[in-house]
């Protein structure tokens, strides 16, 4: 029996191969999206603990510098807030083209597989075809020699 040997592998291979970069790169995109979302986690719990120790502070005998110092950061944290919130939206369009990019590539992926499928499929019906002609022929001679 023949090997099948697909004609265009390299672009099926190739084909592959950008589907699995496109699958890295929405991996790294998420995973980019994941570290800006726990940043600003950590930003509105740093928030949240500088209020309170401010809070906790007025009740005591604080400086009027100290009290503003705080406020200084405290703002300054609304800034980075506000920051990383733009960070995570366009890590967030990021994440969704690179999704777009993988479907894309999943699909002419998909496209060359069936491709190779089908070439694959008249390979094999074309090989018992040639078998079947060859027992065919096996038989046909055998009996005319021994009609003989």
């Amino acid at each position: 029996m023949l090997k099948f040997n697909y004609s265009f592998q390299k672009v099926v291979d190739l084909k592959t191969s950008e589907k699995n970069h496109a699958e890295m790169h929405l991996s790294s995109a998420i995973g980019q999206l994941n570290a800006e979302e726990q940043t600003l986690g950590r930003l509105f719990s740093d928030k949240s603990s500088l209020v309170d120790s401010i809070q906790e502070q007025t009740v005591g005998a604080v400086s009027a510098l100290q009290l503003q110092q705080m406020q200084d950061y405290v703002n300054y944290i609304d800034q980075c807030i506000l920051q990383k919130r733009q960070d995570i939206q366009t890590a967030q369009v990021k994440v969704e083209e690179k999704k777009e990019k993988l479907t894309t590539k999943m699909l002419d992926e998909k496209v060359w597989l069936q491709a190779r499928g089908k070439a694959l499929e008249s390979f094999e019906k074309e090989e018992m075809l040639r078998e079947q002609n060859e027992l065919d022929e096996m038989a046909t001679v055998r009996f005319a020699s021994r009609a003989r």
